[in-house]
């Protein structure tokens, strides 16, 4: 078995894994509002169902795989307005920085971010950036939703026509993936409001425009689409292309980083 939990190990078995060229796996989430029909962890239990259902395909590699216990604070202060544990950007940029400077004293050259949460999306790709010039060898980051695989591109319909909802917030996407991994977390009753106008964060007025504006999570309610149309069958499917993609993530992070 080539996939084990760090936190099971002893110490001599944790530097053996790293001596070995282990790859050490830090799952990263969120606590923070997903409207009336999702719970407040949807973001950690969306990221550790992808990446515990892809370490199990890995399991016959030769590689040793080394999941950490997830992170599941992240930044969210964008939904303070409703509900959320959040923590600052310096201080996600902190605590990451330490968890990776950790794991390269233990003897790690190795070591991804897999996120699960779009705040914390540039602060995983910043820490491995600083972390990189820091100390030896390879770092990486990604986050689930925006990988997916060629080999699952039959299955790809659904989704190239709701693109603009990928990944969305507490809507069809969340909503399918939360009905797949974990129906007994998903609420019946889905109220829904579309917004006009639509929030500046998710329709930037020009293509590579990031726009901001006060108030906007509030003012729509804390939701980007309508979760009505979601369903267990298509939340199996996007789950699968996320796996899919996750296993080939991880298998070129190894092959290159060798």
């Amino acid at each position: 078995m080539t996939v084990r939990h760090l936190a099971q190990l002893t110490r001599g078995q944790a530097r053996a894994a790293a001596a070995g060229g282990g790859i050490a796996v830090l799952p990263i989430g969120s606590i923070e509002q997903h409207a009336d029909h999702l719970p407040l962890g949807t973001d950690f239990l969306l990221v550790d169902a992808v990446l515990d259902r892809a370490l199990t395909r890995l399991e016959s590699d030769s590689t040793e795989w080394l999941r950490l216990p997830t992170l599941t604070y992240g930044h969210s202060p964008h939904h303070l307005f409703a509900a959320a544990v959040t923590l600052q950007p310096a201080t996600v940029a902190a605590v990451l920085a330490d968890i990776l400077a950790s794991l390269s004293a233990t003897g790690f050259r190795r070591m991804i971010i897999v996120n699960g949460h779009g705040g914390n999306d540039e602060l995983i790709r910043l820490a491995v950036k600083t972390h990189a010039l820091q100390q030896q060898g390879s770092a990486a980051a990604c986050s689930y939703w925006t990988l997916t695989d060629d080999s699952s591109a039959d299955q790809a319909d659904q989704e190239v026509e709701r693109v603009e909802r990928t990944p969305g917030h507490a809507g069809w996407f969340e909503t399918s993936l939360m009905m797949a991994a974990h129906p007994d977390l998903v609420a019946e009753d889905r109220p829904y409001a579309p917004a006009d106008p639509p929030p500046l964060f998710d329709r930037s007025p020009h293509p590579t425009l990031t726009v901001e504006r006060h108030g906007e999570w509030s003012r729509v309610g804390g939701i980007t689409d309508d979760p009505n149309d979601a369903d267990a069958a298509t939340g199996t499917i996007l789950l699968k292309r996320r796996v899919q993609g996750m296993c080939a993530a991880l298998r070129a992070f190894d092959f290159t980083t060798r």
